[in-house]
């Protein structure tokens, strides 16, 4: 599996440092990788949407009593 962008090389750097994976393995995916310039990321994430204003919801409006049910109470 050869690293594919800079920033897999940065983790899998890391990972060696932390001795989750050995030497020969980093030595071996780097040299895959070969010595082309490599992009930062694989999948760059697409530009953030703008948020929406949320608009300050009215309490619904009471219904007032009828006429007739005023009278009877």
């Amino acid at each position: 599996m050869p690293i594919k962008s800079k920033a897999q090389r940065r983790k899998f750097a890391e990972l060696l440092v932390k001795g989750e994976i050995t030497p020969e393995v980093f030595e071996r995916w780097n040299r895959e990788a070969g010595g082309a310039e490599l992009p930062e990321r694989l999948h760059p994430k697409g530009a953030k949407k703008p948020r929406r204003k949320v608009k300050a919801r009215r309490a619904p409006k009471r219904k007032r009593a009828s006429a007739k049910k005023a009278r009877r109470s």
